[in-house]
């Protein structure tokens, strides 16, 4: 099976990271291609485009500009361990042993609206650029027009020997960058469901920790089959039976903590 999960906008490039396996990221020409064009943008224009305050603007603007190749351990840190946001938390992947990272490598994929796809080990530097960015560029004017069918291609290149089956962690915004048309593989996304005035429903914050659990849940016990989905119960989410289709395995959860 083969993971997708979202990026988180908040970032971590203080703590250290133990492993030192690191890997350079597959699309990182498309990425110079987006950073040149975002380095010709004020900081009022980012401010416009992003819709973020004047601060993480000038933040951004900055981060723009000292964006440079090569990457290395001085000036970048693997994604896994940089990003930091509610996904990540699930995750926890600052516990992994070598066995996890190895098959994490192998398994897991961070999509992002600058790198495309990013496996767990590659390296990157900080950047804000959300996938549903109306960027222009020469292929159109957002992102999506951007990475077309590029993010499916690479994704495809996974997608073999064990990797039969693409498990959606990831929010729509950034899904909607895998070209559907070229994708050649069955998808799954599971829903995670919690009890909230007298009814299951998603609930943003509390979702977005599940998929991370559930991308844990996976890496820690080395599945391979859709089907082990359904012995996910970390956080008090259980497996519904009633609600669970093949292709949308359902989680519920009675108790938020």
């Amino acid at each position: 099976m083969l993971i997708v999960i979202s990026p988180a906008k908040n970032l971590d490039f203080q703590s250290p990271v133990k492993f030192k396996s690191v890997t350079q990221p597959l699309m990182i020409d498309q990425a110079k291609s987006l950073v040149q064009i975002c380095k010709k943008l004020s900081p009022t224009d980012l401010t416009d485009l992003m819709g973020i305050s004047d601060k993480l603007a000038l933040l951004n603007a900055e981060r723009f500009k000292e964006w440079k190749l090569p990457f290395d351990e001085e000036n970048s840190k693997p994604a896994m361990f940089a990003f930091n946001g509610d996904v990540y938390e699930g995750l926890s992947a600052k516990d992994f042993d070598e066995d996890d990272l190895y098959f994490a490598q192998d398994h897991l994929r961070i999509l992002s609206g600058l790198y495309g796809v990013l496996r767990p080990m590659d390296l990157m530097q900080a950047y804000r650029l959300e996938m549903g960015t109306k960027l222009k560029n020469s292929k159109g004017d957002s992102l999506y027009k951007f990475w077309g069918s590029q993010i499916a291609d690479h994704l495809n290149k996974d997608l073999d020997g064990n990797n039969q089956f693409l498990i959606n962690l990831a929010s729509d915004e950034y899904f909607k960058s895998v070209d559907l048309k070229a994708l050649k593989t069955k998808i799954i996304k599971p829903v995670f469901k919690d009890f909230k005035n007298g009814d299951y429903k998603i609930i943003s914050f509390f979702a977005k920790k599940a998929r991370g659990m559930m991308a844990r849940f996976i890496i820690k016990n080395r599945l391979m089959k859709p089907q082990q989905l359904a012995e996910f119960n970390f956080g008090g989410y259980q497996y519904s039976h009633e609600e669970s289709t093949d292709l949308s395995p359902v989680f519920l959860r009675d108790n938020v903590n």
